[in-house]
């Protein structure tokens, strides 16, 4: 059926109109533009509103609305008058409603609910400047990172996107990116480098905030007064800097929004690690040294720098004793930052001393992450985390952060004897891995105490041994999640003598659970959930098994039936009978993935 043969060929024609902006921008409306024009192509039927859509599929309250403005522009346009909206229809054919004293009355037709009036963010603050930056040519199907966005938009808006405004708070313009994705203007896409960029509505408004302004003046240093048809002039004030009024390309506007959410800047200080997800992006696979990237390191000399400790905000003594450990740590020459960890307990940064110099030479923030890092467990904590594979899944992260120096911390707190012998033998296994196997250091402490003294002890050391020395820093741009370790790797056994660090924000990025999760990884959790699967078994099953998808077909080729069970059974046990020592894969171990992934 052609557009011309189709019983709402206007409809349909807007519909694919969007539906093909959507595609050339590479949005996410492309699949629902794309039902809602099959399914508007394939009805019989026409309507006389575009509201009566909704009954077919991929029309939905937001898409008819539109369609209605756009209707509604077009019978402006051509000197048609506008179709009723079908409850208007509904209220015409109401019967009248008999009063009382035998007259009659018609029966009231419903208020008309008050049209809701068109999104413009309010000049200069944090959403007007982000779909600005959007808004550039050359943003409609790469869109932007983080990093590149603040840039582009920090011209346009008077508060800044990196520091507070007001000292008494901790909000800045990035938080308006959260009101743009309620909006639905802007959406997110990538992993681990987010991107943003501008839905249709999006570019809508976009269209709606060059409409509302007009030309500054050049030359004048007065404040221009902005005249509007909809209303009496105002008169706004010019940019706060001279940076942001060379730079900026939109005027003033003649109406500002009134939704006072816009101008509040909601992001925590100081950063949580979360937040730093999109500093480094995916990559490619290195197959060699070949492939690793060439780079100039930003150099940091003694004397610009201090040695900090990172203590994780969920290191608590208790919930009514929250701040014992940094207190105790300040009395000891100690004092941390406290901040949400993405990895480990506590962790020592270099921290610049002249904030920005670091953003300034490539790597973001005012933090270089050192080679330690610390992992505390009580012993029933050490308990619990082997009981339900949580263990196995830190020294796993723990191996892949890169961090040279991994300590374990190991409080043995009092625990009932009966209940401990239980899993002694466990216990006394897992901590001989740790230190034979993974390498990392074990650090044995009876109360908490103890621990507060050792972590004061290594903060001293670390001062001694670091802040005298030259640290060299990997530009955060040459970094890939696939080319760190292998980069780590080869710079250590070509270069010894020198140290190389990463910024806190890319190493919060590359150790995030999250952010930076591939399938891969995601494959190696889901199996560590089998009892008996450890870290190392699972990386040998992904080995041959490289997807769940690749998993589940393996058994489902066993076939069905009695024979077909036992060969489920017996299939990651017979294909990995090779493997010795602690990779070695069991009858028990096999049986029980059969049961998860082979539905025996």
């Amino acid at each position: 059926m052609s557009q011309d043969t189709c019983a709402n060929p206007l409809l349909l024609g807007w519909v694919k109109e969007w539906w093909e902006t959507a595609r050339e921008r590479n949005s996410k409306g492309v699949t629902t533009y794309k039902h809602a024009y099959d399914s508007l192509k394939a009805c019989p039927i026409a309507f006389e509103h575009p509201s009566s859509l909704q009954q077919l599929k991929g029309f939905g309250p937001k898409l008819c609305e539109r369609l209605t403005e756009k209707l509604r522009a077009h019978c402006e346009e051509n000197g048609v008058r506008m179709p009723p909206h079908p409850s208007s229809k509904k209220r015409a054919n109401q019967p009248t409603v008999a009063q009382d004293d035998g007259e009659e009355e018609t029966a009231r037709p419903a208020k008309k609910p008050k049209k809701a009036k068109a999104y413009v963010p309010a000049y200069r603050s944090g959403a007007y400047a982000l779909v600005v930056a959007l808004s550039k040519p050359g943003q409609e199907m790469v869109g932007m990172p983080k990093a590149d966005l603040i840039e582009e938009a920090q011209p346009h808006c008077d508060s800044s996107f990196s520091a507070p405004s007001d000292p008494t708070k901790f909000y800045t313009a990035w938080n308006s990116m959260k009101t743009l994705l309620q909006k639905e203007l802007v959406y997110e896409r990538g992993r681990p480098l987010k991107r943003y960029a501008l839905t249709d509505e999006g570019w809508e408004v976009a269209k709606r905030i060059r409409e509302t302004t007009v030309p500054k003046a050049s030359t004048s240093n007065e404040n221009p007064t902005v005249a509007s048809s909809a209303g009496p002039s105002r008169q706004t004030a010019p940019p706060t800097t001279a940076r942001a009024s060379a730079r900026s390309t939109f005027a003033e506007p003649i109406s500002l929004d009134d939704d006072d959410d816009d101008d509040d800047y909601v992001v925590p200080q100081p950063q949580r690690a979360t937040e730093f997800g999109d500093v480094v992006v995916d990559g490619t696979v290195v197959p060699d040294d070949a492939g690793l990237p060439s780079f100039t390191p930003i150099r940091l000399a003694p004397g610009t720098f201090t040695v900090e400790l990172i203590l994780d905000n969920r290191e608590v003594r208790a919930k009514t004793d929250r701040d014992h450990i940094q207190e105790e740590l300040a009395k000891r020459g100690a004092k941390p930052i406290v901040r949400a960890l993405e990895l480990g307990d506590a962790l020592w940064v270099a921290r610049c001393r002249q904030a920005g110099w670091l953003a300034r030479q490539g790597a973001e923030g005012d933090e270089v992450v050192l080679d330690w890092i610390v992992e505390r467990k009580r012993l029933d904590d050490l308990l619990g985390s082997l009981r339900d594979g949580r263990f196995h899944e830190q020294k796993f992260r723990l191996k892949r952060s890169g961090m040279k120096n991994v300590v374990y911390v190991v409080e043995e707190i009092s625990m009932d004897s009966t209940h401990f012998q239980k899993y002694e033998e466990a216990v006394q296994s897992a901590m001989a891995s740790m230190q034979v196997v993974n390498g990392y250091f074990l650090k044995q402490t009876q109360k908490m105490d103890d621990t507060i003294r050792y972590l004061a002890s290594m903060t001293k050391m670390l001062k001694s041994v670091y802040e005298g020395k030259t640290l060299n820093v990997i530009p955060t741009r040459v970094l890939t999640t696939k080319n760190y370790l292998p980069l780590l790797k080869h710079l250590r056994e070509t270069q010894p003598s020198a140290s190389h660090h990463i910024s806190y924000p890319a190493f919060a990025s590359l150790a995030s659970k999250s952010q930076n999760m591939a399938l891969r990884d995601l494959f190696l959790k889901m199996l560590m959930c089998s009892k008996g699967v450890t870290g190392e078994k699972a990386i040998e099953i992904q080995k041959v098994w490289k997807t769940p998808n690749e998993f589940v077909r393996a058994f489902e080729q066993c076939g069905s039936g009695e024979e077909g069970r036992r060969r489920k059974m017996d299939l990651v046990a017979n294909r990995l009978a090779h493997l010795m020592g602690r990779k070695k894969m069991t009858k028990a171990v096999s049986q029980k993935l059969a049961e998860v992934w082979g539905d025996v």
